[in-house]
């Protein structure tokens, strides 16, 4: 007890203190002592972190600023340094931490995605292309919302102590259900802006889209706009494999290929007029609509998952530069 009173006090008594052997000492007491030391050691620092915080705070907003300006006069150059960003920082740490079951996944996805994303791109377009992009895009949309879904409610049922009726530790059960909510939010994330890139350069590949807004084909009743295919149902007439839809602008679509372009793809605008689509009616039943909403989360979360890793850099930066620790 006596190193104890020494490192509370302080004094000429610190340095022999600090070399007392703390193994025989209980946890209570040595928790005190280090704590002890900890404040002893940043004692008069207090200016220093309210410097520190400052910089933190005005880096934020200087970047958020920065970021809006860059994103409504460059959304092209924002859009890819944003994907290129989404891909690669979480790559960083788990290489850093060891994390190899979403390496093997990231390694998995990143292949398939950039086979689909090759094909997306050649010219011409091979007719089955748009059809491969969107299945597979859709398909890591929904596992992705399914995993988001599944890691929130292991999160719910950890905090309300449900987890103990099937006998799982509250540390296990919080881990598994986090672990979900970050694959299905990240590979939700990178995705959407995958499939978006992917619309684009489709779209224009085939013609009847362009950025200007005049389309430069004519569109047949008979051809869907999306994939550039025959259309062999009628919009009222039940399918075999798929129906078809017609958006308030009159042009017909396939059911399969719209829903993959305003969702997956992040298009409110009819492909071939640019119209705006109404997607209240057009996903009429109430399961559906989460989609939507969920889709919007995912944009909201993409700035902190790709830009702040970077701000928190550059903060650290700026302290070290000004001699901050």
């Amino acid at each position: 007890m006596a190193a104890v009173v020494e490192v509370e006090v302080g004094g000429p008594l610190d340095h022999e203190a600090e070399e007392v052997d703390l193994s025989h000492l209980a946890p209570e007491e040595r928790w005190r002592i280090e704590h002890a030391r900890m404040h002893a050691k940043h004692r008069g620092h207090e200016a220093m972190h309210a410097e520190m915080v400052l910089i933190l705070i005005a880096t934020l907003v200087v970047a958020q600023l920065l970021l809006v300006q860059w994103k409504q006069r460059h959304p092209r150059s924002y859009n890819m340094v944003t994907l290129f960003q989404m891909w690669v920082v979480p790559l960083y740490f788990t290489v850093k931490l060891h994390w190899w079951r979403f390496l093997v996944i990231w390694v998995f996805f990143s292949a398939v995605t950039a086979f689909v994303t090759f094909r997306a791109t050649r010219k011409p377009l091979v007719q089955t292309t748009p059809r491969l992009v969107y299945k597979w895009f859709l398909l890591i949309y929904k596992i992705s919302y399914a995993t988001g879904i599944l890691g929130y409610m292991a999160v719910m049922f950890t905090l309300f102590g449900l987890n103990l009726l099937f006998r799982i530790k509250p540390e296990d059960g919080m881990d598994f259900g986090i672990s979900l909510l970050f694959y299905g939010l990240y590979y939700g994330v990178l995705e959407r802006d995958f499939a978006e890139m992917c619309a684009d350069y489709m779209a224009s590949t085939i013609g009847f889209y362009s950025a200007s807004g005049m389309p430069t084909k004519h569109l047949s009743d008979s051809v869907c706009a999306v994939c550039g295919q025959q259309i062999f149902v009628d919009v009222n007439e039940e399918g075999i494999i798929e129906n078809t839809y017609r958006l308030s602008c009159n042009h017909v679509f396939h059911e399969f290929c719209i829903r993959g372009w305003c969702i997956v793809g992040k298009k409110q605008t009819c492909p071939y007029c640019k119209e705006k689509v109404d997607l209240k009616r057009m996903f009429s039943n109430p399961w559906e609509r989460p989609h939507v909403m969920y889709g919007q989360l995912l944009d909201w979360l993409r700035y902190l998952v790709a830009w702040q890793p970077v701000i928190i850099g550059v903060v650290q930066g700026i302290n070290y530069i000004l001699g901050l620790e």
